[in-house]
């Protein structure tokens, strides 16, 4: 593997320095790793944008969802791709191009004149390939600068774009009634491609072979025959473990993108005020990061497959109730805590899974594969949420259905087992 010369340049001068020594430039990596994802978890906030998007151009609900869901089937794809490019060239290069493609698309969707097909193209198709192109360069980076906090620095690496739609939503709601609509696309642009490419001169990895002081490496007696378990993503796909996560995680995650890209328009639906309904999805978006952090705690007390089953139940009788929590400000804050907490744990249980099962060498395109099926769940959720409530008035023929599909996911994780070792 070629070596970055400018990133080995830069540590070999940091390696000298006090700081470095005192190993502080790890924590820099985790603060740019979190500008970057709150950065990249914006598009959680859209459902901010559908009302503006109806009432200004004429939108229907279904092409609001069209957009989103674009854009989460982009990213999906994309992350393929970039996760491979990040092990090659490190997490710097690919990081930038995310921050110049996301921002870039938002900003160009400010001359779209609120084109349908303008949008999908900029925010939807260039600003979703910038998110998958990011993505995966922070976590990548502080999981090999934090061998000995791996899983809370992954933990609150992944928080970091789920609570980016709490911090979004509010700034996003603010400057659409102050410069409306598309004046606030080139305002979020901007800031995207700033703060993302600025926090990726520091995002680097370490040193090969470098630990943190006083931490040592354990070997354990099994450690040969545990890379035999390591599985490539060719004999992965031929497994039933595989297409058992893939139906889990697409059923899973539909739910909670059907109600991050419907919450605000719903609790409008409900009778609550556009204030009221919007306040909720900031809601949503602290709960999500916070529950990434808990169900991986969790999962490693209990096990990947049992958390899934209790954390699909929960999100399950949720969505069968949600029609009736629409009510009041209250109800509707207890549901989006409730939708976004369980949401939030399929990115922590999901990729530990895909490890324990398959191994950690091939982890960056098993995983990606894995993710894949969020790109269809991106496409399921959001606009299946719309059409039903264009075609029917009400999104209670969504909500159902999907809290179905939960159930069966919890039915499917009740079953699944880890592979036998090769």
């Amino acid at each position: 593997m070629k070596k970055d010369i400018k990133n080995q340049r830069f540590l070999r001068s940091l390696r000298n320095s006090k700081e470095f020594q005192r190993e502080n430039f790890r924590w820099i990596v985790v603060i740019a790793a979190l500008v970057i994802q709150l950065c990249l978890g914006a598009i959680y906030s859209w459902s901010v944008f559908v009302n503006p998007l109806k009432n200004s151009y004429g939108y229907t609900t279904t092409q609001t969802q069209i957009i989103f869901s674009v854009a989460l089937a982009t990213f999906a794809l994309v992350m393929i791709f970039a996760g491979r490019w990040q092990d090659k060239a490190g997490p710097r290069k690919v990081a930038i191009v995310g921050g110049i493609l996301l921002g870039l698309g938002y900003m160009l969707a400010r001359f779209t004149n609120g084109s349908f097909y303008g949008i999908i193209a900029t925010i939807g198709i260039i600003g979703g390939a910038g998110i998958g192109f990011g993505y995966v360069c922070p976590i990548a980076a502080c999981v090999k600068w934090f061998p000995d906090k791996r899983g809370l620095i992954t933990g609150l690496a992944v928080a970091g774009f789920g609570a980016g739609a709490w911090l979004f939503a509010q700034l996003a709601g603010s400057l659409i009634e102050s410069t409306g609509l598309l004046a606030t696309f080139m305002t979020l642009g901007t800031i995207f491609m700033i703060a993302i490419v600025a926090s990726s001169f520091f995002l680097v990895n370490p040193p090969d072979g470098w630990v943190p002081e006083g931490f040592k490496i354990e070997t354990k007696k099994g450690a040969k025959s545990a890379k035999k378990n390591d599985i490539s993503w060719q004999d992965m796909i031929k497994t039933k473990q595989f297409w058992l996560l893939w139906l889990m995680f697409t059923f899973g995650a539909s739910a909670g993108l059907m109600v991050i890209g419907n919450l605000k328009p719903f609790g409008v639906y409900a009778g609550l005020s556009a204030a009221i309904a919007g306040s909720a999805v900031g809601i949503l978006a602290l709960f999500n990061g916070a529950g990434r952090i808990t169900w991986g705690f969790v999962s490693d007390k209990i096990g990947r497959t049992r958390s899934m089953l209790i954390m699909f139940l929960l999100q399950g009788a949720m969505m069968l109730i949600l029609m009736n929590m629409g009510s009041t400000g209250l109800l509707l804050a207890i549901a989006s805590a409730w939708v976004g907490f369980n949401f939030g744990g399929n990115f922590a249980l999901f990729p530990s899974t895909t490890a324990d099962f398959f191994g950690t060498k091939n982890l960056g395109i098993n995983y990606g594969l894995v993710f894949t099926s969020y790109g269809i769940a991106g496409i399921l959720g959001p606009i299946l949420g719309g059409k039903v409530f264009d075609v029917t008035g009400s999104y209670l023929y969504a909500f159902v259905p999907s809290g179905i599909l939960c159930i069966i996911a919890a039915g499917l994780a009740f079953i699944t087992k880890k592979p036998e070792a090769a």
